[in-house]
């Protein structure tokens, strides 16, 4: 098991970039972002993972940035909001109106992006499945579902 201890200066790779940073080793990853790197994108919500309003991706792969030590994202690829900008999701929720208040909308479309990269003709559940771990107190989720729906192939 790896023990962290004091602060430490580390390379995190943010949107394509390396991004050398100097921080404690209890920082999460959602506190770097915002704090040290500017990238203020990845919200924060509840900080006990429940609301997904930080989530990012890290290798791909969807996580809540508030649960994630930054010292154990040393090597891994990270993709905030500000890393997938014009992407086909960004713009599938703004044509159907996936989203009011915009405070949990970077998590949801970093969520879906890794989504449609997984599982580009994924079927309703599955959509619903992975879209769970997102919350949103305004839209009610028909936009984003709509805006989702509008993203992944026709059926024949």
């Amino acid at each position: 098991m790896t023990t962290y201890r004091g602060t430490v200066e580390l390379t995190l790779s943010v949107n394509g970039e390396d991004r050398r940073v100097v921080l404690n080793t209890a920082d999460t990853l959602l506190r770097v972002l915002r704090e040290k790197l500017g990238l203020t994108g990845a919200k924060n919500g509840c900080e006990n993972g429940d609301c997904g309003a930080c989530t990012v991706l890290i290798d791909g792969t969807p996580c809540k940035a508030c649960m994630v030590l930054a010292v154990t994202c040393d090597g891994r690829r990270i993709t905030t909001i500000e890393g997938v900008n014009g992407h086909a999701v960004q713009r599938a929720f703004i044509e159907h109106n996936g989203f009011q208040c915009g405070f949990c909308t970077p998590g949801q479309v970093l969520n879906a992006v890794a989504l449609l990269e997984r599982f580009p003709d994924a079927d309703p559940a599955t959509v619903r499945e992975w879209m769970e771990s997102n919350l949103c107190r305004c839209t009610g989720y028909e936009g984003i579902r709509k805006a989702l729906d509008s993203l992944r192939p026709l059926s024949p």
